[in-house]
């Protein structure tokens, strides 16, 4: 089983350094690339106000985080959720240099004492995409993810955003067109017919949860081509 959580932080300003603090966090699971449904969002009282910039980013007032929880009160919850996972992050040394401050507040390891593998989807784009925008908004309109309702960023709506594009972005095969040299023409074989009679013939029928799976496939290539996709076509 290969756990990941894509993670996004909401934060008072942008350097960690000079005291700015995480005031939400948003994961979503994927277990063997499929979205679980077991997130984890928790907004965090960071004891001091967002700067101008942050505020007008994420819109998440002091007086709105007055009563939530510091983060000491959720990093035992919020340690045992993420270990041993593999962390999905774009722009990871952002996040990850918050994290790691709030942990050393607390006199607690680095994150990947916890996590041991980050990928940086940011890092992925980039080599895929070279020369090419790649925020999270260019990613959702490259990979045509809708993002019309993100009026103001938030954690968990970054991150679920975000796990759509990693999967679109990391599924190897993004087109069909596929070029043939003559050189890679296969020779032609042999066929060997099977003689054994139509009745002993074994046949395995698709079960109705394969069904429904494979028909969210033929779904998602459909939309990736904005067309019917072949396979739908013979169906």
């Amino acid at each position: 089983m290969r756990r990941q959580l894509v993670l996004d932080t909401e934060t008072t300003g942008l350097n960690a350094r000079n005291g700015d603090r995480i005031i939400e966090i948003g994961c979503v699971e994927l277990i063997n690339r499929k979205l679980t449904g077991n997130n984890y969002h928790r907004y965090i009282n960071p004891e001091r106000d967002s700067e101008e910039g942050a505020l007008a980013v994420h819109g998440l007032t002091t007086e709105f985080l007055s009563d939530k929880p510091k983060f000491a009160e959720i990093a035992e919850e919020f340690c045992a959720y993420i270990k041993g996972a593999e962390i999905i992050i774009h722009n990871a040394p952002f996040d990850i240099g918050f994290l790691n401050a709030e942990f050393a507040r607390l006199n607690l390891p680095a994150i990947t004492d916890y996590c041991p593998e980050v990928i940086d989807t940011l890092v992925q784009a980039k080599e895929l995409h070279p020369g090419k925008r790649n925020s999270l908004d260019a990613l959702c309109a490259r990979y045509e993810i809708s993002n019309s309702h993100r009026k103001l960023h938030g954690a968990l709506l970054d991150a679920e955003l975000l796990a759509d594009v990693f999967l679109a972005m990391s599924r190897g095969q993004n087109s069909f067109e596929i070029d043939i040299t003559e050189d890679d023409t296969p020779a032609v074989q042999e066929v060997v017919a099977f003689d054994a009679p139509v009745g002993e013939i074994a046949v395995q029928m698709a079960s109705d949860a394969e069904l429904e799976e494979h028909e969210k496939l033929l779904a998602g290539l459909d939309k990736q081509i904005k067309d019917k996709c072949i396979w739908h076509v013979v169906l």
